[in-house]
């Protein structure tokens, strides 16, 4: 605050919103889809035949492959903001400029990739875990919405 003022502690929010929004959002987004996808096509028997173990290896490899299109979309973000970081006052254009775009996107995807898809993997297995413990269904058991027609 001495050196940069009350504004210095906001600096680096929206490139951090950048992230953290697109990240949330795939994060519950696909690993739904993911679930869905993997009863159907992947699983060689109904979601209701399946052992709650097969049942919770399943909600781990959802959340592994909901990671990876977690870290693929919150990338660019986040190379921006670990820059921001260690150039203090370089705004968000000069490092874009800086790195160029290819870099942005590139730059430690497959570590970050291994990374989120482990993290959110073990996220998604915890709190289906957690969810059988109380008696609660995993992930996947209500069929999804149709969607609504159009008259």
């Amino acid at each position: 605050i001495q050196q940069e003022g009350v504004a210095g502690l906001f600096r680096g929010v929206v490139p951090l919103w950048g992230r953290q929004i697109p990240y949330t959002m795939m994060k519950f987004g696909a690993f739904e889809n993911v679930v869905q996808g993997l009863y159907t096509y992947v699983v060689p028997k109904p979601k209701n035949d399946c052992t709650k173990g097969e049942q919770l290896g399943v909600s781990f490899l959802a959340g592994y492959i909901a990671g990876v299109f977690c870290a693929v979309v919150s990338q660019p973000a986040d190379n921006l903001v670990s820059r921001m970081n260690s150039q203090k006052g370089v705004p968000a254009a000069a490092i874009i400029k800086e790195m160029g775009w290819y870099q942005l996107f590139t730059r430690g995807l497959p570590l970050r990739i291994v990374m989120v898809g482990t993290l959110t993997g073990l996220q998604w297995g915890i709190y289906d875990a957690y969810k059988v413990s109380v008696g609660l269904p995993t992930t996947g058991s209500v069929e999804p919405a149709k969607p609504v027609e159009k008259k």
